[in-house]
């Protein structure tokens, strides 16, 4: 069993603004493993908040023993393995367990959905998503959003009122909305999610501090509509906790260490009756196509990373009528241009 890696600097079509900061952006690491002829292809996507870099990726997989895995995997055995390395470094985690299981499923001769379940029928519409921006530029992403069936918007500053009205002026789409942990004010917070509702707004990812469930809890317990635990919620450890403080959870490949983790997340909340929406982060078609491969077991689906980005390095996911279309091919189904 071989494995290579490169660096890679994903760049975006537009600045992306959230409530705390803004990036034009995103350092990637490429994996591959390669065994029996087969090679399998894996992402992190390293956004800067979470602390991974090309340098802290290429010092993890420098003592990755790939020597130890054999086949058939050992998911599990393996995720223990590479949090023994270090701790954190989720997403270079994701990008070995991502390689793998498109490595899986090449030698299995099956698709990765097929290996973890899914059924392609239950895709749910993706969103797009527009970060924070002048009127003019939300005028602008909004149209570029065009054959998609919502629109997610990025909140969490004073002109949080302005961006959902601009919106509203130029399309009727339903929207989500994630404040990324911008609201302060319980009150505020509370009159908001009713305006919102008026709007139209579908869902609200993490409106208040991570690290302040009893808000978040009080908020979700009065909100009109769902409120998405996503800063909170990174690992398995973390669905139980979400409990009682949020509607549903956001599972990212990148915070999950992958898709092995990211499945029992998936089981461990329909277990606790919570919802379940599929994110990602600045990501090529390698890391959305392992998100799709578990997205039709969720409710919501944001997985629109290809699409904002301009030097995508593979052939873009099938996409029609608001949502991704699953193939057949072995693994992932990551196709070359």
């Amino acid at each position: 069993m071989e494995l290579t890696y490169q660096p890679y600097e994903l760049q975006l079509k537009h600045a992306f603004t959230i409530a705390k900061f803004s990036r034009t952006s995103t350092p990637v690491m490429l994996v591959q493993i390669s065994h029996e002829g087969k090679t399998g292809y894996g992402e992190a996507s390293m956004v800067p908040y979470m602390g991974e870099s090309h340098q802290s990726a290429t010092e993890f997989l420098s003592k990755v023993d790939i020597g130890r895995f054999s086949y058939p995997f050992d998911f599990g055995a393996i995720v223990n393995y590479l949090d023994s390395i270090a701790p954190g470094n989720p997403a270079v985690k994701a990008a070995i367990d991502i390689a793998l299981h498109d490595l899986d499923g090449k030698l299995k001769q099956q698709p990765c959905w097929q290996l973890l379940e899914s059924k392609p029928g239950l895709m749910p519409v993706t969103s797009f998503t527009i970060g924070i921006d002048t009127p003019e530029m939300i005028v602008k992403k909004v149209k570029e959003a065009e054959g998609f069936k919502v629109i997610k918007v990025k909140l969490g500053r004073d002109t949080d009122k302005e961006l959902i009205t601009t919106i509203r002026s130029v399309t009727d789409v339903p929207l989500y909305v994630d404040a990324n942990q911008g609201w302060t004010d319980l009150q505020q917070s509370l009159d908001m999610t009713h305006w919102l509702h008026e709007q139209g707004i579908q869902l609200i990812e993490q409106p208040m501090l991570k690290t302040d469930p009893d808000s978040n809890a009080w908020l979700t317990e009065r909100s009109p509509i769902p409120i998405i635990g996503d800063e909170a919620v990174q690992r398995f450890e973390d669905v139980e906790k979400a409990k009682g403080v949020y509607t549903g959870i956001n599972i990212k490949l990148m915070k999950s260490a992958g898709l092995h983790e990211a499945k029992r997340m998936i089981d461990k909340a329909r277990e606790l009756d919570l919802k379940i929406m599929i994110g990602c982060m600045t990501e090529t078609s390698c890391a959305a196509l392992a998100g799709l491969a578990i997205a039709p077991q969720a409710d919501w689906v944001d997985l629109d990373g290809p699409f904002l980005v301009s030097n995508n390095p593979y052939v873009m996911p099938e996409f029609s009528d608001g949502k991704y279309i699953l193939n057949h091919d072995p693994g992932l189904g990551l196709r070359f241009s």
